[in-house]
């Protein structure tokens, strides 16, 4: 992933100029053209809204805190304990709330669904084609060996499939979408539990690596060209 160093102070507030629209219980709780993005730390940005973007009935009050109103999201029988944040006391995000993003059931900007949080417009995600040869190990068992890229992306026929099992593990990314996983199981018949993973149907920006195997560097010893990775 690329990215760049932020051109400003936290909390930075951008207006997001798209639709979007947050599911709950089999309705849009919110469905705005005004949602802002607001930097609550470096690393990626969270949407806030205005206040009359959600209805007041969806809300029951939960927790007073120093700057900001905590209430549990209702809608029917469905109850999100402590799942918006209305911020009262802090001057730049005074009249602003939060929905917490995962007490909804789907998130939607334009018609595209998102996950984990918002996309941060300064990053992006780098597929490139490379000829470096990369080789994975677990316990020194070689597990594949492939001439394609890193972070390690391999066609699966360079994958010892005989070690694979599938997992019922399933991570998302905002990036890249939802991805699957594999166990692996060795020939001792130790198993290392989703080390693998794929996507089976990765956002337009990475289709590139639709069905191919990545594995954990941090749980795996892997050789690029010859020379172990620390």
């Amino acid at each position: 992933m690329s990215t760049m160093t932020m051109p400003f102070t936290k909390p930075h507030i951008e207006d997001r100029g798209r639709r979007v629209r947050v599911l709950f219980n089999g309705r849009f709780i919110v469905d705005t053209n005004k949602a802002k993005l607001v930097w609550e730390s470096p690393y990626y940005p969270t949407y806030y809204f205005v206040k009359s973007d959600l209805d007041p009935s969806l809300l029951r009050e939960f927790e007073k805190l120093q700057d900001a109103q905590v209430y549990d999201l209702v809608s029917g029988d469905r109850v999100a304990k402590g799942a918006v944040t209305e911020f009262t006391g802090n001057k730049e995000l005074a009249g602003l709330f939060k929905v917490a993003f995962p007490a909804a059931d789907a998130w939607f900007e334009e018609d595209e669904k998102i996950f984990v949080h918002p996309k941060d417009p300064y990053k992006r995600v780098d597929v490139l084609q490379s000829s470096r040869n990369v080789r994975v190990e677990i316990d020194g068992v070689e597990i594949a060996k492939t001439n394609k890229p890193r972070r390690t992306y391999m066609p699966l026929t360079d994958v010892r499939l005989d070690f694979l099992r599938p997992s019922e593990t399933t991570t998302a990314c905002p990036y890249k979408g939802v991805a699957n996983y594999y166990n692996v199981v060795l020939p001792n018949g130790k198993i290392h539990k989703d080390v693998v993973w794929y996507y089976r149907a990765p956002l337009a920006e990475c289709i590139q690596i639709t069905g191919m195997a990545a594995f954990y560097d941090e749980k795996v010893d892997v050789w690029v060209d010859g020379e172990k990775q620390t």
